[in-house]
């Protein structure tokens, strides 16, 4: 590992990650000039763990992922040259941390973004599967040259102006926290994601819809593409069912093992399956009660979801 640090803002967004915090922090900490902690008020130890660590620790309140983010690049006084995210259960792998130190410095002026290639690991395991590796995500940007995606679910960075590369090493994502404690974050994110999907489907959600949508890197918009014209357009509860099968078959998942199976069906199947039956229960909801969309997500889910998506657009 090289002593040097590159002229690098890492934004790190938390809530309750006192078991990931220390070991994310040890994975940049040598290697960039400034750790950002935008935290969601923790109940336990992640904010005087990351600041016994060095971190600037800053507090606002959580909407979703895309906001939180957009926040912390407008509001925690960002001056470095390049700007990084990892989310908390992240951590760069030794390789990606030199190969940054080196490079970084003697990119030309027209570059300005960063894909790096994502592992995802599961109960222990590297996923290689199932169309989970490689996966490429921007994660570095030259300061001011990005802005976020703004969606409840499955947010991108792009860039305004110059072009992306990418670096040859990878970053991990290991979440070390339990099934239950996963199965109930999936349940949360299943709710943003199916306001997201009637963003796009219902014409009572028309004023809010986001009229343009920009994909990081060529892989993410691909991905979006297939999902918009291809997977919604599929009938509700069938269409869950045969992204699993190509998923666990076509895209060789069942080599994964037993715990690949476990991830694959959670994420590919239950998880999907879970999204349709929000999508239908609040449609469901809406006709019998003869409400709007809008107003059922609002009032059953707890969500101002007009003034949350006006902020983020505004």
């Amino acid at each position: 590992m090289t002593n040097q640090k590159a002229d690098i803002t890492l934004i790190i967004l938390t809530f309750n990650e006192e078991i990931h915090i220390r070991r994310v922090i040890e994975s940049a900490s040598a290697i960039v000039k400034r750790i950002i902690i935008v935290d969601s008020f923790s109940k336990d130890q992640t904010t005087s763990i990351a600041a016994s660590l060095g971190a600037d620790i800053f507090q606002n309140p959580f909407v979703n992922q895309a906001q939180q983010l957009q926040w912390a690049m407008e509001n925690c006084q960002i001056h470095s040259a390049w700007t990084m995210r990892l989310d908390a259960d992240e951590y760069l792998t030794p390789g990606l941390a030199d190969e940054i130190v080196n490079k970084l410095l003697g990119l030309e002026s027209t570059i300005t973004g960063i894909n790096l290639t994502r592992q995802v690991h599961f109960m222990g395991k590297w996923i290689k599967h199932g169309g989970y590796y490689p996966i490429h995500l921007l994660r570095i940007w030259r300061t001011g040259s990005a802005v976020i995606e703004q969606r409840w679910m499955d947010e991108h960075i792009y860039l305004k102006s110059g072009k992306s590369i990418h670096f040859r090493h990878d970053f991990v994502d290991d979440n070390l926290n339990n099934l239950s404690w996963w199965t109930s974050k999936h349940n949360e994110y299943s709710t943003r994601e199916a306001i997201d999907i009637l963003r796009q489907t219902d014409s009572s959600l028309n004023d809010l819809r986001k009229q343009e949508e920009i994909s990081s890197t060529k892989q993410a918009g691909t991905k979006r593409w297939y999902k918009t014209n291809l997977y919604l357009r599929l009938p509700m509860f069938l269409r869950c069912f045969l992204y699993f099968q190509y998923r666990f078959w076509i895209r060789l998942g069942i080599l994964d093992g037993r715990r690949g199976l476990v991830w694959h069906f959670l994420q590919g199947f239950w998880y999907r399956f879970l999204v349709d039956a929000k999508i239908y229960q609040i449609k469901y909801r809406a006709k019998t009660e003869n409400k709007t969309v809008r107003e059922i997500i609002e009032q059953r889910f707890g969500m101002n979801l007009v003034n949350a998506i006006k902020k983020q657009e505004a």
